[in-house]
């Protein structure tokens, strides 16, 4: 704080910024993040800080609510199960995978038809 006035740290990734760039900017405290976000993007910091930290990423801060901080860790999960299916869908396609299988000796059924048949490509339950 300079002269009685806050200095406004921008956080932005500039168009042409490389990805070794992306989030080079401090971390923020909880208590100082605002608006309805801010539990998402204190987890997503703290993935990007260390996410081998398991034991970290997980510990409930003070003052916040325990299901509200589970429920943003199964969004975050939603999100990077998302990202993980875009990353596989060239590799599974219907040459490389024509089954949903489990084993060598089951083999996943589509239940929505009136008799069950063998199910569409994982895949294309997950991306339209």
């Amino acid at each position: 704080m300079e002269g009685g006035s806050e200095v406004q740290l921008m956080r932005r990734i500039n168009p042409g910024s490389k990805y070794q760039d992306f989030y080079s900017w401090p971390d923020e405290g909880l208590e100082d993040m605002e608006g309805t976000l801010a539990i998402q993007q204190f987890i997503t910091q703290k993935i990007r800080k260390d996410f081998m930290d398991i034991e970290g990423i997980l510990e409930l801060p003070v003052k916040v609510d325990v299901n509200v901080w589970n429920y943003e860790h199964l969004r975050q999960f939603c999100n990077q199960l998302n990202e993980l299916c875009v990353m596989l869908q060239p590799v599974c396609n219907a040459e490389t995978c024509s089954q949903m299988t489990a084993t060598a000796s089951w083999i996943f059924l589509c239940a929505v038809h009136k008799s069950p048949r063998n199910a569409v490509l994982s895949i294309t339950y997950v991306i339209p």
